[in-house]
Formats: structure tokens, sequence, C-alpha cells
């Protein structure tokens, strides 16, 4: 049996918006729920969809979509919210659907291409190959525009 050093390896959660696969670090991923009842809060940025009661918590929810500037979809027995925590801070974002844990060699990541004036690339920290795969790589503290002090100096 072959042994696997994690050091070499990124954990990703793969998954898919508008026929396209991303990922995130498993290591942000606290969960991953059904489409769960969402409560809409006033004059709130226009991705955040509203609120989830998540066992007692409030968390707030981003329509991924929407933060990406794709079209709107209709939700299906597939959409899904990964809960993720980044920096003390937890949110559900809102995906078409969730397909696996992945095991990506960190060889196997290249940096984003280069499209000047691209939304999205400022939310993306590379690509990943797998067999005849791509993965679109999310920097998911971008994604939530969580920053903190060290990243503003």
């Amino acid at each position: 049996m072959d042994r696997v050093d994690f050091y070499d390896e990124s954990q990703l959660v793969a998954f898919t918006l508008d026929g396209e696969e991303y990922a995130i670090n498993i290591h942000y991923v606290q969960e991953i729920n059904r489409l769960l009842n969402i409560t809409r809060v006033p004059k709130a940025p226009f991705y955040v969809e509203g609120v989830i009661n998540l066992r007692g918590n409030v968390v707030p929810v981003i329509d991924l979509r929407k933060r990406f500037s794709l079209s709107p979809r209709e939700t299906t027995d597939r959409t899904r919210i990964i809960i993720v925590k980044v920096k003390d801070i937890t949110v559900g974002i809102i995906v078409d659907g969730v397909s696996e844990v992945i095991g990506l060699a960190n060889g196997n990541i290249e940096p984003p291409p280069g499209l000047q004036g691209s939304l999205e690339q400022e939310f993306i920290y590379g690509v990943g190959k797998i067999d005849e795969r791509l993965l679109i790589l999310i920097n998911i503290e971008k994604v939530l525009a969580i920053e903190s002090v060290e990243d503003k100096e």
C-alpha cells in the first residue's frame, strides 16, 4: 500500500456551479447540508441570501452564483449549503451540488489563468488538474471578503 504524504497533497471538497467544477480546501468545511429555510435580511449585499438557524446558531448564507456573477438558477434536490468557517466566522455558501472529497497533489495545481479584469480572478488561487478534469480552486477568504489585520499591512 502506498503511503500518502499529506504535506504534498491538498484535501478539497469539489462542487459544481453553472456546470463547472470548483473546489475549496476541506480545512474550511464544517459540514454540508441540503438547502435549509433561509430568512431574508434587509439591506444585505446582493449576494447574501439571508440567514439560517443551524442548531441554534444564526449563520449568514451567500449565493455563490450571485457572488461570481453567474446567471440565476432554480434550486434542485442537488442544491447544497456548504458551511465553512474562516477566521472564527461561520458562513453558508449555496452551490448547485457537491460531488466529492478529492486528494489533489500540490504539483497538480497551476496558477490561475491571467484574465485581466475578471471579477472571479480575485477569488481563484489556482486550477487543479486531475486526469482530464480541471477544478477551479477557490480562495474562500476572498470570496467571503474576510481579511485579517496582517493582510492589510
